[in-house]
């Protein structure tokens, strides 16, 4: 388990590099559907990881939006997750292309609409919850899905030499408190904070992890995209900037968005062409589908509407052609 000074370390350095940035499963506490004005006490627990020194694990995703689902009339937009390849330290050839569009005004709302999602994966126990659960898991450590504005709250306190000891400690450790309120009409998480007196674990939260063990928070991110996968996640992002409707036969057995089933039958997977901007190929497993994580307002995870691309009378390779065309020129 990493120091309180070791993390505090590694999140200095983390803030002095520059930044890149311009399924169900009931093990998951869904704080995003407390209600307004209520409050929800979380313990977090370390990662069973040695070599993570922080008791979180980042996720990065890459929701590509369609207008609706090819074959079914009247559907609304759904959204598909897709990993980012940043977040296994490769380069992610969608970031790549929209990139580049932050160079041109007209096209940063393009831009910040395909842009990385980030979220934060804890674990750790619900020590009082304001809403009823149909169900609960048998294991009562449960994971966490802590979007920006709540995870940055967790870190500014981490940095604060006021805190003495980890909040993850079994004896000394404090509890995390989410407020929930609202604020311009979304969710708003501002007044979550870290409970001012230290507590120890109880014997029933301490028997829970003699028995069951901590969880790897690592092994919760997608499997790495294999280079059949990443040439689909480079069409479903095309077809999704055209303003195609999803096409479940062609890209369903690969991601699809949550709640639609895979198909009997699919078309041939597409051909892999070495592109420099992609990563060396991986012999990963095909990846699950991705259950949807919180928006960044941290309202609930369920697939929402979304707006149609504008209608620029640009397509995505129009797009692309302007922006190289430019940087030619310059």
């Amino acid at each position: 388990m990493a120091t309180l000074a070791e993390i505090r370390a590694k999140l200095q350095a983390q803030t002095s590099k520059p930044s890149g940035e311009g399924g169900g499963d009931n093990a998951i506490y869904p704080h995003w559907n407390i209600g307004e004005n209520t409050e929800a006490v979380l313990r977090f627990l370390p990662d069973s990881d040695p070599n993570n020194t922080f008791f979180w694990t980042e996720r990065a995703m890459i929701k590509l939006p369609f207008n609706s689902i090819k074959g079914e009339p009247g559907s609304a937009p759904v959204i598909v997750q897709v990993p980012c390849m940043e977040m296994y330290g490769d380069a992610c050839p969608v970031l790549a292309e929209v990139r580049q569009w932050f160079k041109d005004k007209s096209l940063e709302d393009m831009g910040r609409k395909y842009w990385k999602k980030r979220s934060y994966i804890f674990q750790g126990f619900v020590v009082s919850s304001p809403m009823q659960e149909d169900v609960t898991p048998e294991n009562p450590i449960r994971r966490f899905i802590i979007g920006p504005q709540i995870f940055n709250i967790i870190k500014s306190a981490l940095m604060d030499p006021e805190m003495e000891d980890l909040p993850t400690d079994y004896t000394r450790g404090v509890d995390f408190r989410i407020n929930k309120t609202t604020k311009g009409g979304y969710a708003d998480y501002s007044t979550s904070k870290w409970s001012r007196k230290t507590s120890p674990l109880t014997a029933e939260q301490q028997s829970a992890i003699d028995t069951n063990g901590l969880h790897n928070l690592g092994g919760f991110l997608p499997n790495k995209p294999s280079e059949v996968e990443l040439k689909v996640i480079e069409e479903m992002f095309k077809s999704s900037v055209d303003g195609e409707a999803y096409d479940t036969e062609r890209f369903g057995q690969y991601y699809r968005p949550y709640g639609v089933k895979a198909p009997a039958t699919s078309t041939p997977a597409p051909v892999a062409t070495p592109a420099p901007a992609v990563a060396s190929p991986v012999t990963e497993t095909v990846a699950p589908v991705v259950a949807p994580e919180p928006v960044a307002v941290e309202t609930t995870p369920v697939t929402p509407a979304v707006e149609a691309a504008p209608a620029t009378g640009s397509k995505a390779e129009d797009i692309l052609a302007m922006i190289r065309a430019r940087q030619q020129k310059s």
